[in-house]
């Protein structure tokens, strides 16, 4: 029986135009997923501590407060909960300033933007640009992946790999995380596919995801014992086994030398432009996507043979 793919003119749905168009959609998704999920994360965050603060038997208990004082500060806790629970998390499409509802020509991507170059059609105020960015970004990734991989169904697995880093690196930019929302999916959707034969042999992929935690998780605890610091997170960590399950491990290495360049490269800009580096938080993730994705186009080309001998 015919599969989908042989029903369907594969070689017109999968070029480099079709799914760049088709990127610029995602992008859209993204750009809404990039600002809503840190919300989300952050107010189930103060929530939980909430719930956990309006307990007056375990303040007591765990704080060492007397019974007076776990009583306040649990009815403190107990009206932040509340006042978390009201909060409206929606990301609306409108105008932050004066409230003018975008019509569906200023919301297409990157040319509803640019419509009215950056700004809104009634006040004319500013409107973000991370937006079209997150979009043109998404677009240009899926139609250089038609492009290298050519026009198949695994190239589709290997879009969503990019809209998945694409959205990581918007968040942990602007956020400095990296959430456990994106990152463990992307590790066993990475496993999954090795599994079933779309990507790399599996003991290639899990021997990505433990180099790739164990190098940064090494480097970590190395600059803590020497420092009393921490220079990278724990997403990190996650993120760079992710990249491990899905690129190899023999990919660990390029990719580490790779970012590690791109953020000397970026401090050396900010002392440039005459900012401190000392008190700013540099986030590490973008430059991991970055070194990823630049293996995955430039690099040793077991990535793309693995994909398209197994197609």
């Amino acid at each position: 029986m015919p599969s989908l793919f042989h029903l369907i003119d594969s070689r017109w749905l999968l070029s480099p135009w079709a799914l760049g168009a088709a990127g610029l959609l995602v992008g859209m998704a993204l750009s809404v997923m990039a600002r809503l999920l840190p919300r989300v994360l952050e107010m189930r965050w103060l929530g939980e501590a909430a719930v956990q603060l309006s307990d007056p038997d375990a303040l007591r208990a765990h704080a060492g407060l007397d019974p007076a004082a776990a009583a306040r500060l649990s009815q403190s806790a107990d009206g932040v909960r509340q006042a978390i629970e009201s909060q409206d998390i929606s990301v609306s499409a409108s105008c932050a300033t004066c409230g003018h509802r975008f019509s569906w020509l200023e919301r297409a991507p990157v040319v509803g933007w640019l419509l009215h170059r950056g700004r809104c059609g009634r006040c004319a105020a500013s409107r973000p640009v991370r937006g079209p960015i997150l979009e043109a970004a998404t677009g240009m990734l899926f139609a250089a992946l038609a492009w290298r991989l050519g026009a198949q169904p695994a190239t589709l697995l290997w879009c969503a790999f990019a809209a998945a880093l694409v959205v990581l690196a918007a968040i942990d930019l602007e956020t400095q995380l990296l959430p456990d929302a994106i990152t463990l999916p992307l590790l066993w959707a990475g496993l999954a596919a090795s599994a079933l034969g779309a990507t790399i042999p599996p003991a290639d992929a899990l021997l990505g995801a433990v180099a790739g935690y164990l190098s940064l998780w090494s480097v970590y605890w190395a600059f803590r014992l020497a420092t009393g610091q921490e220079g990278i997170g724990y997403g990190d960590f996650k993120l760079l086994a992710a990249l491990g399950v899905w690129l190899g491990w023999q990919m660990i290495l390029p990719i580490i030398v790779i970012a590690a360049l791109f953020g000397a490269l970026a401090a050396l800009a900010i002392r440039l432009a005459g900012r401190s580096v000392g008190g700013l938080r540099i986030p590490f993730g973008p430059f991991l996507v970055a070194g990823a994705l630049l293996v995955l186009f430039a690099g040793p080309g077991q990535i793309i043979i693995a994909v398209v001998g197994r197609a």
